[in-house]
């Protein structure tokens, strides 16, 4: 190999949803969109749920952690996840981000979370969060307090709005890549909820 440099790459582990889930939130961004608030909508073929975000990793370190993912779900069972209510960080009032909401599977996702910290602390692939792990589907991020501010109303109506169901039975090791017209992801390594 001699004097190759060895490549970073920018790198989070999370869960797919179902077709369902992303037809149901791709006519809610619709619905949304009406407003005419300029808002950075999340693709459905991108819709997913973040569970610890690593940010640029070590190409070399990859395997290890894909394996340490992979033992970690391995112990866990699958489980189902519905998706249901609308939010936005840091509040609905002055929405900068749009999410929807996890109902049941919500409590396995924060164990999960839980779980995969740990040995991805010890493989220092990881730094904790300041902020409490709070398991969602990112539907999109608002360009402007003015646009947060047509939005609002739209997102305060949506509360009861019900996303459908899906089933989650592996955790995935995703690359995204920031390109212009948005971020693309691509799965390196997948581990099963086997347990």
């Amino acid at each position: 190999m001699g004097g190759v440099l060895m490549g970073r790459t920018r790198t989070f582990i999370g869960v797919a949803v179902s077709d369902e889930v992303r037809r149901s939130a791709a006519v809610l961004q619709q619905a949304l969109a009406r407003t005419g608030a300029d808002v950075n909508w999340v693709p459905a073929a991108n819709l997913h749920v973040t569970l610890l975000f690593l940010g640029e990793v070590d190409d070399r370190e990859l395997h290890a952690v894909s394996r340490a993912m992979a033992d970690t779900a391995a112990g866990e069972p699958p489980f189902a996840l519905s998706v249901q209510g609308v939010g936005a960080f840091p509040n609905l009032r002055r929405p900068k981000i749009v999410w929807a909401g996890l109902a049941d599977g919500a409590a396995e996702l924060v164990r999960l979370h839980g779980l995969l910290e740990g040995p991805l602390l010890e493989l220092g692939a990881y730094r904790r969060e300041d902020r409490p792990y709070t398991p969602h589907l990112t539907l999109g991020r608002v360009k402007s307090e003015a646009d947060g501010q047509a939005l609002a109303p739209a997102l305060a109506k949506q509360s009861g709005w019900s996303g459908g169901r899906t089933t989650v039975g592996e955790v995935v090791l995703f690359a995204s890549d920031m390109r212009r017209e948005g971020p693309v992801y691509t799965v390196l390594a997948r581990g099963r909820l086997a347990g």
